[in-house]
């Protein structure tokens, strides 16, 4: 049998240079595409989140930020492809989290989407007594519900389910390493705010992905590691809301981050807060990234 043909040195070298870019484009990785800090001067920044995720060959497109049509100029200049993803998630029903939903789903109207269990998404059915608890016959007939008649029959508010949505109000599994969080918020501010998180379970320990922490860091933290609590935490992105902490508390929480959840690298933006962000830059050093509009962090 004849031997195989040796191969030319400059086809070997193209061959494993096309396998380097492969495995280059197949990094796991984060990129933010709004958010209110940045070092790009082509993109405008702006309050509010969204984020590109990129796992294990998987596109997920978390959040959606504040405005529609700062997100849309944003995702276009930095040539993001949002007719190919594989899944949305919203973390809560807060505008600057949302905005930009209806534009993502004009681009790709039957990609998954998955929302906190919250009546601003799932819609809610009108109660059948609800126009007659305040019923005054003595109002002409044109200022009246209905013109005073018979209600008509409950009706559903639609909402987001003209859409391929999932509500969430669990821990749940949705594809192979990813996981979500959910946690309703009982801080006074936004007492009874249901919100989720993103868990991405790496060899190294869990990518933890958060919008806005409502809920609290740490109780998040607790429900994102609860199957292995021993495993440090290899990476946690997003928004703390910790700008209206107090020193004290700013320094509490990081410590508990720091000791208890043993995160290995920070990538925090959006509501954390400015002294959260100088503190986590002086603690934790080369594993603090750096997490403005336009950039992206690898894991």
């Amino acid at each position: 049998m004849a031997g195989f043909p040796r191969l030319p040195f400059w086809f070997l070298s193209c061959v494993l240079g096309l396998m380097c870019l492969q495995t280059a484009a197949a990094q796991n990785r984060v990129t933010f595409l709004n958010d209110a800090f940045g070092d790009r001067p082509e993109l405008e920044q702006d309050w509010g989140y969204s984020a590109l995720i990129e796992f294990e060959g998987k596109r997920i497109l978390f959040d959606t930020g504040d405005n529609i049509e700062v997100f849309r100029k944003n995702v276009e200049k930095m040539h993001v492809d949002l007719t190919h993803l594989d899944m949305v998630i919203i973390t809560h029903a807060h505008g600057d989290h949302t905005a930009g939903l209806r534009y993502v789903l004009a681009k790709n109207p039957k990609v998954k989407l998955y929302v906190p269990d919250d009546p601003y998404f799932t819609g809610v059915v009108l109660p059948a007594a609800f126009l007659s608890t305040d019923a005054r016959p003595e109002l002409p007939a044109k200022m009246r519900y209905f013109r005073g008649g018979a209600a008509p029959e409950p009706r559903e508010w639609v909402s987001w389910t003209d859409t391929n949505i999932t509500a969430v109000n669990e821990a749940m599994t949705i594809a192979p390493h990813i996981r979500l969080v959910s946690l309703v918020s009982e801080k006074v501010a936004f007492k009874g705010l249901r919100e989720i998180s993103l868990v991405l379970d790496t060899p190294t320990g869990p990518v933890v992905i958060v919008g806005c922490s409502h809920a609290g860091i740490e109780r998040i933290m607790a429900a994102a590691t609860e199957n292995d609590a021993t495993k440090p935490v290899a990476m946690l992105v997003g928004g703390l809301h910790l700008l209206q902490d107090s020193p004290e508390q700013v320094e509490k929480t990081l410590d508990a981050l720091a000791q208890k959840y043993h995160v290995k690298t920070m990538a925090i933006g959006h509501c954390s807060g400015e002294l959260a962000f100088l503190r986590v830059q002086q603690r934790w050093g080369d594993h603090s990234l750096y997490a403005g509009l336009g950039e992206t962090v690898v894991f």
